[in-house]
């Protein structure tokens, strides 16, 4: 039961991600004229994402710990997912903020470099997690062995 769980917060999770960043995000810049309002619904899509991520994967490491017990230090999986869930944290906290302060102001041309430098970083966060969601769905995250035990620092 727990691996179909962990199947489905991963699909939930990161499959989400990559529907959300590289294939509505662009489609929506495509297809609605007003930058604003695309930048509007992308913004909010990302923010939907984020709580998605957060929930999934907090729960994802609240298993992967339980299951570990105190070989989750070790584990390379749960840093992959602790570092995930703070570019979660990083970007909806600290840098979605500012972006969206910058376009509600209109984007004023003084502020053009702050708002392309946090743009940059967040997308940059955002494609980093996807990767290691990614490969959190290859290997994923509690191993079996082959008495059926749980090995998460393989």
């Amino acid at each position: 039961m727990q691996q179909i769980s962990e199947r489905i917060l991963l699909t939930l999770w990161v499959g989400g991600m990559w529907i959300v960043g590289p294939v509505v995000t662009p489609t929506l810049f495509k297809m609605i004229d007003d930058r604003t309002l695309a930048a509007t619904i992308a913004g909010q899509l990302f923010t939907i994402m984020s709580v998605i991520g957060l929930f999934c994967g907090g729960l994802l490491l609240i298993s992967h710990v339980w299951a570990s017990g105190k070989q989750v230090i070790k584990s390379w999986r749960a840093w992959l997912l602790l570092a995930m869930l703070l570019t979660i944290i990083i970007g909806e906290f600290v840098l979605a903020p500012g972006i969206v302060e910058i376009r509600e102001a209109g984007m004023p041309d003084d502020a053009r470099a702050r708002f392309d430098m946090l743009h940059r970083s967040a997308s940059t966060l955002y494609m980093m997690s996807s990767l290691a969601g990614l490969v959190l769905v290859i290997f994923g995250v509690n191993i079996r062995i082959a008495s059926g035990k749980q090995n998460s620092t393989v």
